[in-house]
Formats: C-alpha cells, sequence, structure tokens
C-alpha cells in the first residue's frame, strides 16, 4: 500500500510492517571526487531518523497501531535516478554495448517486462513493445555531464510521489540549450517549456484587450493554460504567426540516394529542391520516426525530425548506413523560424529579390534581407508558409526582420500550444503518441506517404502481408466531444457500446473549429458518425468519430494562391 499525498509506503515483512518513505530534500550519496559510487558492493549506511521524520510521522498517521511500535531495524541506502526518473534501456553509443540500468527504485517489479523486451531489441532489432520512453538515446550528449544528470536525478526524487498536472514544467537543469531568439522572449513575456534541454516558448503574453471566444477548459486541462494560445492561433489563421522551431533535430545524410529509398516508407528519390514527408518503418511495418527529407544535392538530404527523437533517429540511420554513406547531427548549426498564415507571403516578399513561386514542399534557397536561408514550404499548422532555416548566427537577425516587417500585416510571435492546437485540427499526427513502433502507417492513417510500389524498403514486407490478410484491425480516428469545455490530454479510455477498445492518443481544443479534438485507435469496423464515450477524470463524456481533417481537407490553405 502506498499513500501518495504523504510520500510513504508499507508492506507485510514477516510479522511485522515494512514502512518506507521519500524525502523533499534528497541529497547526492557520492559527491564529485569522493569515492566511486557503489565501491562497496551493497553499501547502506547509518540510520539517519531525522531525515525519516517526516514519513514516519505520517505512517503513524495513515496506520495509528503504528503509533505504539518501535524499530526492528533501519534501512538506509543509496538509490539511483535517472534525470527524468525512467529506465535506461538499449543499445549504448559504443556498439554492442547494451544497458538496462536506472530502475529508480521500481526495478524488481518491472524485471520480467525488462528481460523480454532487451532480449527481443537484442535478437529481432526492436522490442515488441515501444519503450521509446525508456531509451537511452532520448538524452543528448549534455547527460553525460554530472552537474546536470545530479540536479535533474534530484529534482525527479524530490517529486517521485507527488500529483503533477499536465504540462507542468520543472526549473532544474534550465537553462540549458537556447535558441538564438532567447533575448527576445523575455520582453514578449514568453512561457518557456522545455524538451530535451531545449528552451521552447509554450505561449507568449496575450495582446492588450483580447477578448477570448473560447472557453476555458475544466479540470485539470485548464490548469496550465493561457487565453493567449487562442490568440497566436487567431492570428495564424486571420494574419500571420512566427514560430520559432529551431529545436527541430537536423541530420544530414551524404552518399548514395539508394540508402534513403531503403529506409523512408516514401518515394525519396525526387529532383534537387524537393521536400518528402515519410516514415522510417521497421521491420513489422511499425513507425520508427516521422519526419521530412529534403534533397539538397544529388547525394547530400537534410532530414527534418522532432526535437525529442534527434539521437534515436541517428542512432537508427547509421544503425543501417553502409559504408559510403555519412550521417551528422547538425541540429545546432541552424536555426529555424516558421512563417505561417495567409499573409505570409505579403510579409516575406519585400524582404527577398527571388521570386517566392515555389510550390507546396518544396525547398528553395533565398536572401531575406542580409540572411541565407534555406525556406521549405511546409507546414505543421495547416497554413500557407515556410519554414526558413538559417545558420544559427544570423537566427536573431532573421527573426527581428520578419517580426518589424510582419507587423503591419497583424504578424504574432507564437508558441508550442499553439501549434499542437492548430496540428490537431489539421489531423497532423506526433511521433510518440498518435504514431509509435507499434503502429503502422495504414493504422496511422499514413498510407498516402506509403510508395508500396517502391521495391525494397525496410517494413514492405509486413505491410503486404496485413493487407492481403484484410488489413488493419484498428485505425486512429478523431473524435469531436460534445462538450467542449471537456479537454483530453492523452490516455483517456475509449468505449464504443459500452465496451472498452481503446484510449486517447492526443487531444486539445481547436480554436479554428471551436471544438474539443481527441485521436484513438479503434477497431476498423467503427466508422465515422459513430458515437463513442470518453473517460474523462471519472465521467464518461460523450463524443463522436468524424472524417479528418477538420480543418481545410481540401488543403486550400496550406496551398495558398
Amino acid at each position: 500500500m502506498r499513500d501518495p499525498d504523504h510520500i510513504v509506503y508499507f508492506r507485510g515483512e514477516g510479522d511485522g510492517l515494512l514502512v518506507g518513505g521519500y524525502i523533499r530534500t534528497p541529497q547526492v550519496c557520492w559527491p564529485a571526487g569522493g569515492e566511486a559510487p557503489l565501491a562497496t558492493a551493497r553499501t547502506l549506511f547509518p540510520p539517519d531518523l531525522p531525515r525519516f521524520e517526516e514519513s514516519w510521522a505520517n505512517a503513524r498517521r495513515r496506520v495509528p497501531a503504528l503509533r505504539q511500535a518501535g524499530f526492528e531495524r533501519v534501512v538506509h541506502g543509496p538509490e539511483a535516478f535517472t534525470p527524468d526518473g525512467e529506465f535506461l534501456l538499449g543499445e549504448t553509443s559504443v556498439g554492442g554495448f547494451w544497458v538496462a540500468a536506472g530502475f529508480c527504485v521500481h526495478g524488481l517489479a518491472a524485471a520480467g517486462g525488462v528481460g523480454k523486451v532487451l532480449a527481443e531489441w537484442i535478437v529481432d532489432g526492436q522490442p515488441e513493445f515501444d519503450v521509446s520512453h525508456m531509451d537511452i538515446r532520448r538524452f543528448g550528449g549534455h547527460a553525460a555531464s554530472r552537474s546536470w544528470a545530479t540536479a535533474k536525478a534530484l529534482d525527479a526524487y524530490s517529486r517521485y510521489y507527488d500529483v503533477v498536472y499536465p504540462y507542468t514544467e520543472w526549473s532544474a537543469g534550465r537553462p540549458l540549450r537556447r535558441s538564438a531568439t532567447w533575448p527576445r522572449l523575455e520582453p514578449l513575456r514568453g512561457s518557456l517549456g522545455e524538451k530535451a534541454g531545449w528552451e521552447r516558448v509554450n505561449w507568449f503574453g496575450e495582446p492588450p484587450g483580447f477578448v477570448p471566444s473560447a472557453p476555458r477548459p475544466a479540470g485539470w486541462a485548464g490548469h496550465v493554460w493561457s487565453p493567449a494560445i487562442e490568440a497566436e492561433c487567431r492570428a495564424t489563421a486571420d494574419a500571420a504567426g512566427l514560430f520559432d522551431q529551431s529545436s527541430f533535430a537536423k541530420l544530414d545524410v551524404h552518399g548514395p540516394v539508394s540508402f534513403l529509398q531503403r529506409m523512408c516508407a516514401a518515394d525519396v528519390d525526387r529532383p534537387v529542391g524537393t521536400v518528402v514527408y515519410t516514415q522510417l518503418l521497421n521491420a513489422r511495418a511499425g513507425i520508427e520516426a516521422d519526419l521530412t527529407v529534403t534533397r539538397l544535392g544529388e547525394a547530400h538530404f537534410r532530414v527534418v525530425t522532432s526535437t525529442a527523437s534527434g539521437v534515436r533517429d541517428l542512432a537508427w540511420l547509421r544503425r543501417h548506413a553502409p559504408e559510403g554513406v555519412g550521417v551528422e547531427d547538425v541540429t545546432g548549426a541552424y536555426g529555424c523560424l516558421c512563417l505561417w498564415g495567409p499573409a505570409a507571403r505579403e510579409v516575406l516578399r519585400p524582404l527577398v529579390d527571388e521570386a517566392l513561386d515555389f510550390r507546396f514542399m518544396r525547398a528553395r534557397r533565398l536572401t531575406v534581407g542580409p540572411v541565407p536561408v534555406l525556406a521549405q514550404r511546409v507546414t505543421f499548422v495547416g497554413e500557407y508558409g515556410w519554414e526558413l532555416y538559417a545558420p544559427t548566427e544570423y537566427t536573431l537577425t532573421l527573426w527581428d526582420l520578419l517580426l518589424s516587417a510582419g507587423a503591419p500585416s497583424g504578424l504574432a510571435p507564437a508558441g508550442y500550444r499553439a501549434i499542437d492546437a492548430m496540428r490537431l485540427e489539421k489531423g497532423y499526427r506526433v511521433w510518440g503518441s498518435d504514431i509509435t513502433p507499434e503502429t503502422t502507417p495504414d493504422e496511422a492513417g499514413l498510407s498516402f506517404a506509403v510508395r508500396i510500389d517502391k521495391p525494397d524498403f525496410l517494413g514492405r514486407d509486413a505491410l503486404l502481408a496485413a493487407r492481403a490478410a484484410g488489413g488493419p484491425r484498428r485505425r486512429l480516428r478523431c473524435l469531436v466531444l460534445d462538450d467542449p469545455r471537456t479537454v483530453c490530454l492523452g490516455t483517456e479510455p475509449v468505449r464504443v457500446d459500452g465496451r472498452p477498445c481503446g484510449r486517447v492518443t492526443s487531444g486539445g481544443y481547436g480554436y479554428r473549429v471551436g471544438a474539443s479534438i481527441a485521436y484513438a485507435y479503434l477497431p476498423s469496423t467503427v466508422e465515422v458518425g459513430a458515437k463513442v464515450e470518453v473517460g474523462v477524470f471519472g465521467t464518461w463524456q460523450s463524443a463522436e468519430v468524424r472524417a479528418d481533417p477538420l480543418y481545410d481537407p481540401a488543403n486550400a490553405r496550406v496551398r495558398g494562391a
């Protein structure tokens, strides 16, 4: 039994009761320069009852019989915590050297499952289940820093038993990785979040006099929230939004196109200047990565993937790369500013000498004012515009140029919560929640991104076999909740005809369509128009399965005039 509110737990121990607890102010057992950790097997320390005082007082409150009980034995030993409180599993950067460590007090309970997935991972190349949140490659090079890892591990321990609100941000080990736009964030009242060590704006200060039209989400979803999210979505839809996505992981691949043709489900053997949206599949056709590939030269490709996936995707590509193919992480070399919205062209046109006539999913090198950029006609919010990649030393100048040029048109700086709201309306999937190594493109509604007639790409045989067996038995469906104030956060159960049959992968409020949106994998027999129920904090909420995307299904706004 455990009581998280009072940071104490119990279990039977012979004729007595074992009482354990946590402390709010943990300390490092082996400071830098001291004895090596675990130099002596099964290290134990002398009892330190004053530090156990809060947990012991709470234990006696919860179990009154303990008020007259004494201690038979005190066990005071070290515990290993990782920077985020999750396991460390998988192959390290040293090829063939695997690790299963950092079990953070619950390793015994997980031992059987860890043994299973690790054995499958080593033998088959991937485990049966998605363990990306435990993959050792979720950390960048900064995790090798003892000072950073210590600060984060102490923080992870201190809140191990806390009930945490969604979107809560933690301050330990921050700031670490900062975009070139950092000096402008405080004057614009940027509310910051962190991803893979990067400082990123969740939202900026709402404009003076802004009157929101959407309701504040009820319950937990409305706890870490701001009406500024709606203001940024409105500005992007009506004029333009400027987003800093410099934290995008960027990988340069040098070598013959045959390598990426083998790795990618889509056809990337396209003319120079083409941008291709694609997935990297495993042998079971599960989605290992979701990314874009831009052909910069005959044998030069730029892979752009999510912030948290860079190290993992780099390792996946390098693991499969033949001799003569190089894969390099260039994330820090380039900033990325995204200019999206119907006024994006009029904002950018006066700043460039080149024509802005290139089409959707094309890339071209431009000079914006004095700044050299690679402009990609790509969007993740469903509005017209560009991703503008500039060398890092130019990124702040580019930000200032675009904000100044866009002010007369109504351009507004915007953050990641607005991106998430708008991508839900457009049905854009997020790797790690909507799509994972356990889901296939056919299940996820991404068959359009697969070139099945392309021979010999990884995962093709499994896709063909599944189609021959009748196709997917489940599909990712868009749900619109009847109550717009009830907003899903992910993992909520979904039931059809009273029977649980799926969980929400991601959810939020769509300000352009005025609806609470959720996505969930449901049986393929559940068609558009079906009524379902979503369990949100103890209540079953009615919802309807809708065709997606909800916003601009013809892509007229994306393609522009």
